[in-house]
């Protein structure tokens, strides 16, 4: 129902229909009228299961990034992903279209579009989260009775990088950086020792950046915030472990005093100022995994890896035929 008073200062209209509640003041009462008319439309189309009539694809993405994205890990960069979608560089999105307009066909034209500025790993990322705003519309707000994306054809998966940083390039690196397993007194020495513990343990940036050192322990470390959501402890090897000791007095609380930002811009402008090319922080964790894998049981380093299956140690494993055949023992 909607309801229409006289105020001091012109009129209220109050609209209640089925457990939803909106009101506003106006100086006019047909102004008020007006709103009022509207939505109880909008209320009963949303109570009938309706509300992809008169809710767009930009109301969906809005209304996710105020009430679910805050909720998740991550939430600061999934903000950023949510906004850029209203961008030019998403044209043809047809972000102002009533989510039960649109067909799955538009949505084939604003991938073809993105694959021709990005990469296919970019638009299967956009994929993903437009796709979980659209099941969220479906499942949680029944905008929509079904996802468009549903019967869209995704661009097939980039190959997974098999980058190991060698050992000339590590060194370079490391110089570049100033690190000598010294007292770590400057940000890019700490850089250089959290590049040492990455290749020794396998941690990812933001489990390093995270660590702090009340989860430091003689022969492992407590992380408790991971990629797949479940704490895991990470072994440390005695070089690790060096390099961890080495920051000691640099930051009181946690270990490497850097944040996943800096720490990805230092190691970038070491890696070019060192004259290298063609890898990345996170090539580390490839590495890692090459050099510990032929000392350990698969299972083991699936666990300090955090894997919940094994088949993902042929992502991260990628030793040379060279080296698989110096480990071949003569009959």
């Amino acid at each position: 129902m909607a309801y229409i008073t006289k105020t001091k200062n012109g009129y209220r209209a109050l609209v209640e229909i089925k457990g939803q509640r909106a009101s506003k003041s106006f100086d006019k009462k047909r102004d008020a009228e007006a709103w009022a008319a509207a939505k109880e439309l909008e209320f009963r189309a949303l109570a009938g299961g309706q509300g992809g009539s008169i809710r767009t694809l930009l109301d969906a993405l809005r209304r996710y990034a105020e009430e679910v994205s805050p909720h998740k890990r991550g939430a600061r960069w999934e903000l950023i992903r949510l906004q850029a979608f209203e961008s030019a560089a998403h044209r043809p999105l047809p972000i102002h279209t009533k989510l039960a307009n649109i067909a799955t066909a538009q949505l084939s034209d604003w991938r073809d579009a993105r694959l021709k500025v990005v990469s296919r790993g970019t638009v299967l990322r956009d994929i993903s989260l437009l796709s979980a705003v659209l099941d969220v519309a479906k499942r949680d707000w029944q905008w929509i009775k079904t996802n468009p994306l549903a019967d869209m054809r995704k661009p097939s998966s980039p190959p997974h990088r098999d980058r190991i940083i060698n050992w000339r390039e590590i060194m370079a690196i490391l110089s570049v950086l100033g690190y000598r397993f010294g007292p770590v007194r400057s940000v890019p020495q700490a850089v250089g020792a959290c590049f040492v513990v990455a290749l020794n343990t396998g941690m990812r940036a933001g489990e390093l950046c995270g660590l702090t050192w009340d989860r430091i322990h003689l022969d492992y470390c407590r992380l408790l915030m991971t990629k797949n959501g479940q704490p895991r402890d990470v072994p440390l090897t005695s070089r690790a472990y060096k390099a961890i000791q080495s920051l000691r007095g640099w930051d009181d609380e946690r270990v490497f005093g850097l944040t996943a930002s800096v720490l990805d811009m230092s190691f970038r402008r070491a890696r070019i100022r060192a004259g290298l090319s063609g890898f990345t922080f996170h090539d580390s964790r490839h590495t890692a995994a090459t050099l510990l894998a032929p000392r350990m049981d698969v299972l083991d380093l699936a666990k300090m890896f955090g894997w919940r299956n094994v088949n993902q140690a042929m992502v991260y494993y990628n030793p040379t035929a060279t080296q698989i055949k110096s480990r071949i023992r003569p009959r």
